[in-house]
């Protein structure tokens, strides 16, 4: 596990590099974010934000998506992973937005998570990106990055959750799932982490890092 130092200069580092992260997911507002999310799992953001172009520009509200119904709505979302069973839910979420929470998106754990296809993971990205709330929402990059580096080691993305919020500094909480998920997806990645360009890597328990663009390993 990191030092208290080593955890503040991690994400010192992490924010010089990029001071003001934000989600790559396109929206333009609370619901947009929401439904985005909710069409992200086991997706790219590219992928999402194809469909949610058009999608967003038809259908900008609960009550417009709601109307489109199943059937008018997974023609945008088509070339998305699971998703009929996305179409769905995410129905059923602008129906209960509409009938619970008078179409706005709850500002609420419990609500979110009331909501069909939204988990942890998501109610917390909507409270963070959308609410300002320091959440940590942990993904599979996310998850990767805390433990190759010791960051916050656990063996399940709750565990995982729960010892960063333990360990990250408070001055950097609100944006440490930025900054975490954007390394994971473009420098500490999954098959071969970008060791040599990594501006954490003296920080970092992982014991396989690469030197150069050749994957040389690093004892």
């Amino acid at each position: 596990m990191m030092t208290q130092g080593q955890c503040h200069e991690l994400f010192a580092r992490l924010r010089s590099a990029n001071p003001d992260p934000v989600t790559e997911l396109q929206y333009a507002s609370a619901f947009q974010l929401l439904i985005a999310v909710i069409l992200s799992a086991q997706a790219t953001d590219r992928s999402v934000n194809l469909a949610t172009r058009k999608l967003f520009a038809d259908a900008p509200t609960p009550q417009a998506m709601l109307a489109l119904g199943e059937s008018g709505l997974t023609p945008y979302i088509s070339r998305i992973g699971l998703y009929q069973s996305k179409a769905r839910n995410v129905i059923a979420t602008c129906r209960q937005l509409l009938d619970r929470h008078g179409g706005e998106v709850p500002p609420s754990r419990a609500a979110l998570e009331a909501l069909p296809g939204v988990g942890r993971k998501t109610a917390n990205v909507v409270l963070n990106t959308a609410f300002g709330e320091p959440t940590i929402a942990v993904d599979t990059h996310i998850f990767r990055v805390a433990n190759r580096t010791g960051l916050a080691v656990g063996r399940t993305p709750l565990a995982v959750e729960l010892e960063l919020l333990q360990v990250v500094p408070d001055g950097f909480r609100q944006s440490a799932h930025h900054w975490l998920l954007l390394h994971g997806r473009y420098v500490c990645k999954a098959r071969r982490p970008d060791c040599w360009r990594c501006p954490i890597a003296d920080l970092c328990a992982y014991p396989g890092k690469a030197d150069d663009p050749g994957g040389t390993a690093r004892e």
